[in-house]
């Protein structure tokens, strides 16, 4: 991978595409994608929103909206499923996890939507690749 951001809507598809087949090629241990901070729509304390990819499984935190959204996209992608949630009682947050098994291109649609529908990203949201 050359380039580790991206905002335009077919490069962040692009970069997240690659982001996959290099994370399958040097078999890390994940990926990291991060979206830029956005204090309108995180809150000034939040931190930015974040979604890891490791071997087939998608892990990302959620509040109970961004959860009853989050169900909606995966409900979009018949091969992806919730496989656990985890809401520890000192966390404000729930950490899913999706078994997504799929190619390159449909698991980078899906992480766009996530930002996109489930963390109300614009369509010009700025991402970054943090961890491959």
């Amino acid at each position: 991978m050359t380039r580790f951001d991206a905002a335009d809507p077919r490069e962040r598809q692009k970069l997240f595409a690659e982001a996959i087949a290099a994370h399958r090629t040097r078999a890390s241990a994940f990926l990291t994608l991060e979206a830029e901070h956005d204090p309108d729509i995180d809150g000034d304390d939040s931190p930015a929103p974040w979604v890891q990819f490791a071997e087939s499984t998608f892990n990302l935190d959620v509040d109970d909206d961004e959860l009853d959204r989050l169900n909606e996209v995966v409900d979009d992608f018949p091969a992806f499923r919730i496989d656990q949630l985890e809401s520890p009682e000192e966390a404000e947050a729930t950490n899913v996890r999706i078994t997504a098994r799929s190619d390159a291109n449909r698991l980078a649609a899906f992480a766009d939507r996530v930002f996109r529908d489930v963390y109300g990203r614009d369509d010009d949201y700025r991402v970054w690749v943090a961890a491959v």
